[in-house]
């Protein structure tokens, strides 16, 4: 069994930088790939980014490329999304899903314009 737990979320202005953690407990998570979606009030969950389980490929939705970063440390069973030059538009709850099959709980990011 996978437990996940996010944290790094919050409220920052437009501009500014946040990095989200996704720690497991349980089951390592160097045997899954991982991904962050997020979802906006309104809007359907999409995906963000991903990562493979050994860290050497990673994609990205279009509209956040060349501004987050995704990356992973499995021997700390965590993995991470470094948001920089955060836009209003990026406001919502993060999840991070871990082989597809397990999601945490989420954390809010909230950027003011």
């Amino acid at each position: 069994q996978v437990q996940l737990v996010e944290s790094g979320g919050g409220l920052v202005q437009a501009g500014g930088s946040l990095r989200l953690a996704c720690a497991s407990s349980g089951r390592p998570l160097i045997n899954y790939g991982v991904s962050w979606f997020r979802q906006a009030p309104a809007k359907e969950r999409e995906f963000v980014a991903g990562i493979v389980w050994s860290g050497t490929m990673t994609n990205y939705t279009d509209s956040v490329k060349g501004r987050f970063t995704i990356s992973r440390d499995n021997a700390k069973n965590t993995v991470y999304l470094q948001m920089n030059s955060l836009k209003p538009e990026d406001t919502a709850v993060y999840y991070c899903n871990v082989g597809g099959l397990y999601w945490g709980q989420g954390t809010q990011v909230t950027v003011s314009s």
